[in-house]
């Protein structure tokens, strides 16, 4: 008898017509996974093989656009899902009612988002970054009926941490091979990427939200390793190591698994030759090895971006990882092709939506400080000081992390040249927000530029981890008075000029376990943030910022 290892996950909802969405789970074996739902409708799928594991995507139809239905999880016609004696409601598939076209209503919508969140350790035992946000709403939004749900929850960044394990992982591993061996108490290989995934998302807390509420991911950093494709020096380096290349292929087709396949649509995966090909054969993990390898090989050979359309707000989700051009001479954050979609799919019906969300896992606009830091780093490695300030520039760049948009200042022109011109004119859309993590603080960012739309940098880190003291001071010094004028000195010394566009800091740092929360309704914008504090008898979350962003100033 099938049994289910993992999720299910609610994964897409359409927006469109209301009535269909997708529902990923993974099996202990080969079996028809089958969702059943209270109103009648559902859908089946046969499970795939990678590496010995077994997953489906199983399209559910039929659902009724403005309704909240529950739902089973069937393997082999036997119930695995609810499980008995979890003390949760029903897990349950929200529709939208059906809007949002010109001249049409378009449902309100909440989107919750953040980044780098480590596993929450086992209740009996205290963490070392304090109460997790994420487990936190999960327990609110169960505990109380009446409590707002997210309609999409979405993730920026590092939701496994491949090179930073815990306690439990590493005596996993230990069991498993020699940890004096590289990569040492890091994975190495699609199993080891398997054993996050788990850790991670049987949470009971975390199984039970993202089986109800919507997600959408993408990767960052540590989702591979921590500075992934910081230079191409670095990446050289990285390749020379006989550990590599298994542990960036098992990253790489651990991600498109557990993570991207769930952001694409039904006619997205209909269209997805890969995911045919996996489908279509006892075993696909030869086929994903290769595109694996291809996509690591050559990195235009793969997207990993994609858009959602919510009604009348539209969500771009960018890959700002493996799309990089990382040659000194021709450093970008996106790849020519990459960009030319960010920008086809920003322009698009321009007009027609109210809300353009940027989904970077790193951030746009920075604290000033560190902007100026990473363009006058970016000078130096590109030799603009000689090759002795060149060396100099690479080892501070890897020390520091100087690998934001900041750090690649030709696409940090073109996102803001983009933005306003999105921004700009009679079709504008009431707010352009780039939502980010990283960093592990929050703050919220406008830009000073002469668009019609509220232009804003939202930035939310982290979900739950921590950070050092020392660099909590260094941020709030990057956003004072005293950081811009150091930051001046860095321009002049690196002769890099001011930046193209400037920009204030309108809220925050906040430090600590945080989600921010974006309610839009017709032209409205509202933000909310959220932290998690421990406490008696358990965490709760806390809101520190409640903003109107589309009033007048």
């Amino acid at each position: 008898m099938a049994g289910l290892r993992l999720g299910p996950l609610l994964r897409h909802v359409d927006w469109d017509t209301g009535d269909s969405a997708t529902i990923w789970v993974e099996a202990d074996r080969p079996c028809t996974a089958e969702v059943r739902c209270a109103d009648g409708s559902g859908g089946s799928a046969r499970t795939f093989q990678i590496s010995g594991h077994h997953y489906a995507l199983v399209p559910v139809t039929g659902l009724t656009p403005g309704t909240a239905t529950a739902y089973e999880v069937l393997l082999d016609g036997v119930l695995v899902w609810p499980q008995t004696g979890g003390g949760f409601p029903p897990s349950t598939i929200t529709t939208p009612a059906v809007g949002g076209r010109p001249g049409r209503p378009s449902p309100a919508l909440r989107v919750t988002f953040g980044s780098c969140r480590q596993a929450a350790p086992p209740a009996d035992r205290r963490g070392p970054h304090g109460a997790d946000a994420l487990d936190t709403l999960a327990a609110r939004l169960a505990h109380d009926p009446a409590e707002v749900r997210p309609d999409v929850l979405l993730l920026l960044g590092d939701q496994v941490y491949a090179d930073h394990l815990s306690r439990e992982t590493r005596a996993w591993l230990a069991a498993r091979r020699d940890l004096r061996e590289a990569p040492g108490a890091q994975v190495a290989d699609y199993e080891e990427y398997t054993r996050l995934y788990y850790e991670s998302w049987l949470d009971p807390e975390i199984r039970w939200l993202l089986s109800t509420v919507p997600s959408l991911h993408i990767f960052d950093d540590h989702d591979v390793i921590d500075d992934w494709n910081t230079s191409a020096s670095w990446l050289a380096e990285m390749r020379a190591t006989a550990w590599w290349p298994e542990r960036v292929l098992s990253g790489l087709m651990s991600y498109w698994v557990y993570q991207h396949l769930g952001n694409l649509s039904p006619a997205e995966l209909a269209a997805d030759a890969l995911y045919a090909a996996v489908r279509a054969t006892p075993d696909g993990t030869d086929a994903l090895r290769a595109f694996a390898a291809g996509a690591d090989a050559d990195p235009a050979s793969a997207r990993w971006s994609y858009r959602r359309d919510f009604g009348r707000t539209r969500l771009l989700m960018v890959d700002t990882r493996a799309a990089r051009v990382l040659a000194e001479d021709g450093r970008a954050m996106l790849d020519p092709a990459e960009q030319l979609w960010l920008r086809e799919n920003a322009l698009e019906g321009h007009g027609d939506y109210d809300h353009l969300l940027i989904g970077s896992s790193l951030p746009w606009l920075m604290p000033p400080l560190i902007h100026d830091a990473e363009v006058w780093n970016a000078a130096l490695c590109r030799g603009e000081r000689g090759p002795r300030w060149a060396r100099i520039g690479e080892d501070l760049r890897r020390r520091s992390d100087l690998e934001h948009w900041a750090a690649f200042p030709a696409s940090f022109s073109a996102l803001s040249d983009l933005i306003e011109e999105v921004g700009t004119g009679p079709k504008a859309p009431a707010t352009v927000c780039v939502l980010s993590g990283d960093v592990h603080h929050a703050y919220v960012a406008e830009p000073r530029i002469p668009s019609t739309a509220r232009v804003f940098q939202l930035t939310c880190s982290p979900v739950h981890n921590s950070i050092h003291t020392a660099v909590k001071w260094g941020f709030r010094l990057g956003w004072s008075r005293l950081g811009r004028w150091l930051g001046r000195g860095f321009s002049r010394h690196g002769r890099t000029g001011r930046p193209p566009v400037t920009w204030r800091r309108t809220g925050g740092p906040w430090f600590g376990n945080q989600l921010m929360t974006l309610a839009l309704a017709g032209r409205s914008a509202r933000l909310r943030l959220d932290q998690a504090r421990s406490g008696r008898p358990g965490a709760r979350l806390v809101t520190v910022l409640d903003r109107e962003l589309t009033a007048a100033e």
